[in-house]
């Protein structure tokens, strides 16, 4: 995947609390006690291209601008980061909306697919009219990645440290970005697991990283589409806390992509090409 265009413009993301705090009535023990509590926000945020509502969201109000290049990347709106001229996000009291300007190939193309739908909180496929839509197939992947065992054990424990919003709600889900070398580079978190990673992947490109050099840590399960997110842009490797789905499985298989379930501190299960894995 390549770089951002270097004349891309990103408008100053507007201020938005990823956090509420509500008052609660606790029970413990018989007791019960008035207090007030973080919870996760969940907004709805309408994505647009050149001012053409294409999908709303449920999605946390932070890192919208990452979540917006994230998902046209993944979503294969365009080929290349380069093709995202411009990201603009409006907030107001009613709405959050999130304007692209895409190139003209690519927009006239996105006019003929027709989507202008409502998502569900981390939709994956978010209404694809078509199978094809739905159901893409990236290049194989290969490479020289190699992924520690040990180290991803390691991993888990230090993620719970990165999940800033999370540690205060309980209700977040995370994508983590490891380098083999360096350890975690980048958290990013999501009422929405496929939001998370749309973060992530977002922010990897407009930092400039190489998205060969490295796998993705997630704290969900690992569906198909999260497979196809992370092969559409040239992620290798998925560590999954939780069960992949079959058909998540038999995508990692065919795409390339190394597939780790259930992992713990102290144990993991590999599902698709594990030749990456070493102890």
């Amino acid at each position: 995947m390549s770089e951002p265009n270097s004349s891309s413009k990103h408008a100053v993301e507007p201020s938005v609390s990823a956090v509420a705090t509500v008052s609660v009535e606790r029970w413990e023990s018989g007791r019960i006690t008035r207090v007030s509590d973080q919870v996760a926000e969940e907004r709805a945020v309408a994505f647009k291209y050149l001012g053409v509502p294409h999908v709303v969201m449920l999605a946390t109000p932070a890192d919208l601008e990452d979540m917006a290049v994230g998902f046209t990347l993944t979503e294969a709106l365009v080929a290349s980061a380069q093709e995202i001229r411009q990201v603009r996000v409006t907030v107001t009291d009613e709405a959050i909306e999130v304007d692209l300007v895409i190139t003209a190939e690519r927009f006239a193309a996105l006019l003929t697919r027709h989507r202008n739908l409502t998502g569900r909180t981390g939709c994956g496929m978010c209404g694809a009219e078509t199978l094809a839509d739905a159901i893409r197939e990236p290049p194989t992947l290969i490479g020289s990645l190699r992924i520690s065992a040990e180290h991803v054990h390691v991993l888990l424990e230090e993620l719970t440290s990165g999940q800033l919003h999370n540690a205060g709600t309980g209700s977040l889900h995370a994508a983590a970005w490891v380098v083999p070398t360096v350890g975690i580079v980048l958290v990013r978190e999501d009422v929405g697991r496929h939001n998370a990673l749309d973060k992530l992947i977002g922010a990897l490109i407009r930092q400039g990283h190489d998205l060969t050099k490295g796998y993705v840590i997630i704290t969900s399960r690992a569906s198909y589409e999260i497979v196809q997110k992370a092969a559409t842009v040239g992620i290798a490797a998925i560590v999954a806390v939780s069960a992949p789905t079959a058909f998540a499985i038999r995508a990692a298989t065919e795409f390339g992509v190394t597939l780790v379930g259930f992992a713990r501190r102290d144990r993991h299960v590999v599902y698709a090409h594990g030749e990456r894995m070493i102890p």
